[in-house]
Order: C-alpha cells, then structure tokens, then sequence
C-alpha cells in the first residue's frame, strides 16, 4: 500500500504542478477563461428567476473584473499544492485543500462540458487544448486518486526535515507567483497563440485547407391548403409552387459537427475614422510597426520616450507605424499633445487586441504581414535594435 500511495502522490502532484506550470505560462489567457465562466453564469442568471439572482450577478461581476488577480492566484495554488504534495510537507492540510481544489475543478470542466459553452476549458492553457469531455474524465480520474491519498494522508511522510521543507515550499511559493509576474510584464516564454513569430497574420486569417465543415440537415415547414408539411432541402414536393406552399418556418439541424473549420485569427479588422478596411493595406506593407493598445490604463508616460525613439527610427527608415486599438477616442485624445499625435490610429476587435497582445501595450513588427518579433511596452529598446 505505501509503494501505490507514493506512486499515486508522485502523479498527482506532477499533474498539479505542470497544469500550473502551462497556465503560469500565460496568466492572461486563464483570466480570459474565467471571464468566460462567469459571463455564461450570469447570462443563465439573468434569464431565471432564482431569489438570489441579483445578488450572484453582482458577485461574477465582480470576479468578472478581478479575473486576472484570480488567475494568477489560482495557478500559484495549483504549483504550491503539487509541491507540497511531492515534498509530503503539511499533509494534513494539503490533502484537504487539494480534495477542494480538485471537487472545484470537476464542477468546472462538468459545466463546460454540459453546457456545450467551451471548446476549451483552459485546464491546460492555449498550449495543451483539450476537449471538455477529455478535461472532465481527468478531473473524475484526479478525483478517485486525490480520496485515496486523503485517506492515505497520514502514511505520508515529509522529504526533508520541517526546517529544509519550510525553506523549500517558500522558495516554490516566489517562484509560482515571480514567474507569473515576469511571463505579464514580458510576454509568455512560449507562445501558443495563432499571433506567435513567425506567423503570417493573413494567412491565419484563412479557414485550414484541412477543415471539414459542419453537415447539416434543413428542413422546411410550409402551408399547403391549410395544413403543414415538412420536408428537407433536397426533397422539395414535385407540385412545389409560390402560389400552392406557403413559408412558415425553416430548421436547421446538426448531423455532424465539422473539424478545424474556423481560422486561427478571427475578427483582426484594421479600420480609421472612415471605417474603411484598412487590413491588407497594413499587412502588405513591406515591414510595419504596430502598436497594439487594449486600453490606456498603462499610463502612455510611462513608455512614451521610447516609443517616441522607435518611432523615429522606424520614420527614417521608412517603416510605417500604426497604433491599433478598440479605443480610437480614447486614444486620439491621449495622443494629443504628445510626440506620438501623428501616428496613425486603427480601431480593432477588442477580443483579436487580447488575443494578439498579452502585454498592455504590445509592439510588433511585420514583414508583409508575417511577424518577425514581438515585444512587452518594457522591451521597446530591444526592439528598435531589430528594425530592417
């Protein structure tokens, strides 16, 4: 029994603590996950009538906006409790708070795949995506083995002395939150997004040549002397006519779900104040500069003079420099006054800016559309070095 208990702990808190790892990768991304669960909650509380339905829609609001920091407290969680696991420190609480975290997590992925919501519950970030069904099977698995080391808890015994063990847990808890921090002031070391270098924007933009679109079943529902029938696209009745069959209704019906039938970028618009489609202009451009702005809660100040010293490396270069954000106001009105007025201002998609920018600002520069490097607002000096 205590070679099954060691065995089972070791895979336990190697799953933990790579789950970890992949989310720390990209905070952002699981922040996004999340806002997506609790914008299905609150949608499915808003068309109840439960008492409390006010009450919970004001509380996900409030996750909703405090996501990120949810985030990346729930990945530190996910490393320390793996750690601890491993290092068999505290077993007495760790054997219960990861039963918690793990019964949470079923819930979770449960939902996602009830629901039919998700493609992706987030488990494994953008890096590993994995189906609902194949997330909620691990979590049921994850489930029986986390009861056994609960009931196995007091056959566990620490690696190292409580001292070395205090040390060690310390250490992994900077780590686990110190990572995060680098990985959103920085980018995230590996980039799993359809944005990555080396990629071209336009062609990401296509649907894959392997792509098996959905098949459906139509069936229309018409009128004939009072009475209705139905009958599907390619079985139209031989006397079918406008003035005998009169529409009343039409379904369409899934018979099998297509496959990879959506492009990797969705929605990267690039428009100006005439809100005229500006994105091939962009992206046939010999090299270009883009400036993708969120928002402006980053104050420009802050990033302004090297920006500024870009921006004129890049002009007597002849590379042209584009802001692109889903504030275009907002941004005029920041800009104004400032060394960077004239550069040109495209609106997007809000959700194609945080797809493609996981740092707020984020600088990218183009070589007729294909991405040759992306930078942090931190990096713009390591940038500049690498203008054509």
């Amino acid at each position: 029994m205590k070679l099954i208990t060691t065995i089972v702990r070791i895979i336990v808190a190697v799953l933990f603590i790579f789950s970890g790892l992949i989310k720390a990768n990209d905070p952002l991304g699981l922040s996004y996950k999340m806002q997506e669960f609790f914008e299905a909650w609150n949608d499915s509380l808003s068309k109840g009538s439960f008492f409390l339905n006010h009450t919970l829609i004001n509380f996900f609001d409030f996750l909703h906006q405090h996501s990120l920091t949810l985030a990346v407290i729930m990945i530190a969680f996910e490393i320390i409790a793996g750690a601890a696991l491993l290092l068999g420190w505290q077993m007495r609480f760790f054997s219960r708070f990861l039963l918690l975290l793990i019964l949470f997590f079923t819930f979770l992925t449960g939902y996602a795949l009830l629901s039919g919501k998700f493609k992706n519950c987030g488990c494994f970030g953008d890096c590993i995506p994995i189906t609902p069904k194949t997330s909620f099977l691990k979590d049921i698995v994850l489930t029986v083995l986390i009861f056994f080391l609960f009931w196995q808890r007091k056959k566990i015994q620490p690696f190292f002395t409580r001292k070395t063990g205090l040390i060690a847990m310390v250490l992994v808890t900077v780590f686990s939150f110190g990572v995060q921090w680098y990985m959103l002031t920085y980018l995230p070391v590996w980039d799993c997004l359809p944005f990555k270098v080396g990629n071209n924007i336009s062609e990401q933009m296509k649907i894959p040549a392997d792509a098996v679109p959905d098949s459906t079943v139509i069936t229309f529902v018409y009128n004939r002397q009072g009475k209705e029938v139905e009958f599907t696209s390619d079985n139209f009745p031989p006397d079918f006519n406008d003035s005998l069959y009169k529409f009343v209704n039409r379904h369409d019906k899934l018979i099998r779900k297509g496959k990879n039938n959506e492009p990797p970028i969705k929605g990267f618009v690039l428009s100006g104040v005439t809100n005229v489609d500006s994105t091939q202009i962009v992206l046939s451009q010999p090299y270009a500069v883009l400036l993708f702005c969120m928002d402006f809660s980053e104050p420009v100040s802050r990033w302004e003079r090297d920006f500024a010293k870009l921006y004129g490396e890049a002009k007597n270069k002849n590379i042209p420099v584009y802001v692109v954000t889903s504030r275009m106001d907002q941004a005029t009105a920041t800009f104004a006054g400032t060394s960077l007025a004239t550069i040109p201002i495209f609106k997007c998609d809000y959700t194609a800016i945080r797809t493609a920018a996981r740092t707020n600002p984020c600088l990218y520069l183009l070589k007729q559309g294909t991405i040759l490097g992306k930078w942090s607002y931190k990096q713009i000096n390591s940038a500049i070095k690498k203008l054509p």
